[in-house]
């Protein structure tokens, strides 16, 4: 078992889910000390962008770790992104409008930078570009400064329309050959080449930075992104009731219907990830953050039908006119450059990891983390 990782389900009989009370502990893993009572500055870990997805994941798994240090920055809105956090322990919650002020003079273990403007389809870019980029580069020139590790989230987005490939070489020469195809890849591809020319220029930089090119992560605490959520979690209710799930037609030679596949990566791997790097201020780099093998989105949904214990019920429909010249039919994280800094945990199968999905929380009451 991967020891970055939180709490799996166990197929035993019945399946064994994570518990949902905070404190428990993690192997390999040890509690952060509190040194107020010696007159000296507590620290803390930042994490922004913490009540959403992944953020709230990696939370989850430094509190079971025994860490509750851990200050969280976002905004949580209306849509129930609270619950995220509802069974977390936290020493601060930052709002963003407080970041900078809240950081001047103080020390912090690291900062885990997840925050961003991260739906595909979001048109303000004067708005991206401020949360994406220009404050990604103040939190990084701030982690520079103060000697703070900072591992921040890229995307698969920033690779555009594969021409030229998935490729896990960071170098600035391979970085400027990519060509997001919307404006979120863009931004994110915008700080990878910043900090990189830093790194080219010999910069002061952290002690540690790492950015993180996540492919498609599917699992808990994805709900309030409406439709953003993955494929799993978006016709999980309609497969419990029934009801015949709808897919893509391909509308590309040699690709059958619903044969468009993706480097699908359960949660707790990408949280692994993050968890490995923060126990390893060693390693420096862009990383693809990906399992290496691209599924079909017939492969999910048959995974997910396999999970409810239903026969499979598909149809595919035309896919609309107007994402079709630009639609991804594929994507597969190279991982050569994360095995060789070391990571060597194995990736959840395809099947596992929607099955611990949707028994731990799609087919529960509450499905939190």
């Amino acid at each position: 078992m991967n020891q970055y990782s939180f709490y799996r389900c166990q197929p035993i009989l019945t399946e064994y889910c994570p518990p949902r009370e905070t404190g428990a502990k993690e192997r390999g893993s040890r509690r952060k000390p509190d040194t107020t009572a010696t007159g000296l500055t507590a620290s803390m870990l930042l994490v922004t962008g913490g009540a959403g997805f992944i953020g709230s994941n990696v939370v989850a798994s430094l509190n079971e770790a025994g860490r509750a240090d851990i200050a969280v920055n976002d905004i949580l809105g209306s849509d129930g992104k609270w619950r995220n956090l509802a069974g977390r322990q936290l020493a601060e919650f930052v709002p963003p409008a407080d970041l900078l002020r809240w950081l001047d003079g103080r020390k912090l273990d690291a900062v885990v930078h997840l925050g961003a403007i991260s739906s595909t389809t979001a048109t303000d870019a004067d708005l991206v570009i401020d949360t994406n980029f220009r404050l990604s580069l103040r939190l990084f020139e701030w982690c520079a400064a103060t000697r703070t590790p900072f591992i921040y989230a890229s995307s698969a987005a920033t690779y555009g329309d594969r021409a030229a490939g998935f490729s896990d070489d960071w170098s600035l020469a391979a970085l400027k050959r990519l060509k997001p195809m919307n404006l979120y890849g863009w931004s994110k591809h915008l700080f990878d080449l910043a900090v990189v020319e830093r790194v080219a220029r010999k910069d002061k930089l952290p002690p540690q930075w790492a950015g993180l090119k996540f492919f498609n992560v599917f699992g808990p605490n994805e709900s309030h992104k409406g439709e953003m959520m993955s494929l799993v979690a978006k016709r999980f209710d309609e497969a419990k009731a029934g009801k015949r799930i709808q897919l893509f037609k391909s509308h590309r030679a040699g690709i059958a219907d619903g044969e468009q596949k993706r480097d699908f990566i359960y949660v707790d791997d990408a949280v692994a990830v993050v968890r490995w790097l923060l126990e390893t201020p060693s390693v420096s780099g862009i990383f693809n953050v990906g399992t290496g093998v691209a599924r079909s989105f017939r492969d999910l949904m048959l995974a997910l039908f396999a999970a409810l214990g239903r026969e499979p019920a598909i149809d595919y429909i035309d896919m609309p006119v107007s994402i079709r010249d630009n639609y991804q039919y594929f994507t597969q994280a190279e991982i050569g450059n994360l095995r060789r800094a070391g990571f060597n945990a194995d990736f959840t199968s395809l099947e596992e990891g929607v099955k611990r999905y949707v028994t731990c929380y799609l087919d529960r009451a509450d499905r939190h983390r």
